[in-house]
């Protein structure tokens, strides 16, 4: 398996343990997630461990740092806007008419739970955005060229 295939395999690692972190909150089985979690982690090791591009050169360190200053550059403004979207959110206070009767669910579609599970997905779109970045300047500085002589 090459770099960018490990990168994407970690992101969908990524989403498989938030979806299975939906579904142990949803039906309270911590102990789901707990192994689930060992289990991603020695997947994730085991590809590590077999993978056959670990060789790095100067050129393989520029695209590294090109890719995580862009990755960081992009995600931050999508985190930081989501984050405070949500934070508003839970933070709003309806206001009532004095005859009026509050609504059943005074924090409306958006609840504490969700805003977890909008951070989780965050953190696995920053993976798939670093690898995006990375295939970009791999290709920009020439990471595929095979006629090197």
């Amino acid at each position: 398996m090459k770099r960018n295939g490990f990168y994407l395999l970690l992101g969908i690692v990524a989403i498989v343990l938030v979806c299975i972190f939906w579904y142990s909150v949803e039906h309270n089985l911590a102990l789901l997630m707990e192994l689930s979690f060992v289990a991603a982690v020695a997947i994730v090791y085991y590809v590590k461990v077999n993978y056959t591009d670990f060789t790095e050169d100067e050129r393989d360190i520029k695209i590294a740092e090109q890719a995580m200053g862009r990755t960081m550059q992009v995600f931050w403004v999508a985190f930081c806007a989501v984050s405070i979207g949500g934070v508003m959110q839970l933070l709003h206070v309806p206001s009532f008419a004095p005859r009026q009767p509050p609504p059943a669910n005074i924090v409306g579609e958006f609840s504490p739970k969700m805003m977890g599970f909008l951070q989780l997905g965050l953190l696995c779109l920053m993976i798939f955005l670093y690898v995006g970045f990375r295939l970009y300047y791999a290709r920009k500085y020439g990471d595929w060229e095979t006629d090197e002589e």
